[in-house]
């Protein structure tokens, strides 16, 4: 009887291991479980962003779960997500490519402070009095124009050139409703006042000026002969001369006082999910290493710290327009809507 019972209970033991280790495999944790991660959403392109956010996932071992938008959409697409998801937020930190919506999103309550010692000594023309956003890597508006079809002599150098009669039927621009080129317009608001904005949209519009779903798009148009000159982006036109384009930009001065110089900002999303890696990675987006390799990339970024425009000096953007850009983000929507309007 005793050797039975041994003998069962053996039994029962050598069934028990099986089963653990017939179960153990399926326990373990796959690759890269515990690696710690951070949510990001940006708006910058997502062949120049690509780069950079691998740069940082090698130095911190964190990994980000990148979502970039479309070209069309340009950061309206991201923030109407950011503000889909306010009741329970996906994404940790916002890279946008511009400023202005990133201003809307703060007013809005869907940022959150963050300050660090990378902070302390931010510019105030480059940052929210919260703490709810920074800026840094700037691009400028520019005139961009076909160097085959456009003569020295009549190179554009203003907005206000652009309102003469001889570019009817040879301008184009991204729709305002999307990317830097609402920014712009709300900018024309700003700096001319609205019924002086509203006189420059109707010229445009009597010089039957065309609008394209993005800035790249545009500066194609030029280059392909479909346009004369449009109103874009530095990057873009940077884009085009690396493909042998020919394509040549002046800034676009508004009035003589200055080209519109668009910042990228970085901002840390209300209720984000990863605290930690949420700061190493918004310390990155602020360092001199990131605008250093922004001011490199094929973006050529006029980068904000000091150390840096000298070792850039072919990108900087010499006396750039003196302008508010709360004030800017304050138009925005009558701009775009006038826009509308009178252009389409």
């Amino acid at each position: 009887m005793l050797k039975r019972i041994k003998v069962f209970l053996i039994n029962i033991l050598v069934i028990f291991i099986a089963l653990f280790f017939s179960i153990l495999p399926s326990c373990k944790r796959s690759p890269g479980q515990d690696q710690r991660q951070v949510v990001l959403y940006c708006s910058v392109d997502q062949s120049i962003a690509e780069p950079i956010i691998s740069a940082f996932e090698r130095q911190t071992d964190i990994k980000v779960l990148a979502r970039f938008d479309t070209e069309a959409g340009k950061t309206v697409g991201l923030v109407q997500r950011i503000r889909a998801e306010a009741a329970s937020p996906i994404a940790d930190v916002f890279w946008s490519s511009e400023i202005f919506y990133t201003i809307r999103l703060a007013r809005e309550g869907l940022l959150a402070r963050y300050n660090s010692d990378q902070t302390k000594h931010w510019p105030a023309r480059f940052s929210d009095p919260n703490g709810r956003w920074y800026g840094f890597a700037l691009r400028g508006r520019v005139i961009a124009y076909n160097t085959e079809r456009v003569s020295t002599n009549d190179v554009p150098h203003s907005l206000e050139d652009l309102l003469e009669s001889k570019w009817k039927g040879r301008l184009v621009m991204a729709t305002p409703e999307f990317g830097t080129t609402g920014g712009d317009v709300a900018s024309w608001f700003a700096h001319y006042g609205g019924e002086g904005a509203k006189k420059i949209l109707q010229l445009l519009k009597a010089n039957k000026i065309r609008l394209v779903d993005g800035n790249s798009t545009a500066v194609r148009m030029v280059a392909t002969g479909q346009a004369d000159v449009c109103l874009t982006d530095t990057d873009d036109v940077y884009a085009a001369r690396r493909n042998g384009w020919p394509i040549a930009m002046n800034y676009l001065n508004q009035g003589g006082d200055g080209p519109l110089a668009i910042p990228n900002t970085a901002a840390v999303i209300k209720g984000c999910s990863h605290p930690e890696e949420t700061r190493e990675l918004m310390d990155f987006l602020l360092s001199e290493q990131l605008e250093q390799m922004l001011a490199r990339s094929d973006s050529h970024n006029s980068p904000i710290h000091p150390s840096l425009t000298g070792q850039f000096e072919q990108y900087v953007i010499s006396k750039p327009l003196d302008v508010d850009y709360e004030k800017v983000a304050d138009h925005l929507p009558t701009a775009i809507k006038t826009a509308r309007e009178i252009l389409h």
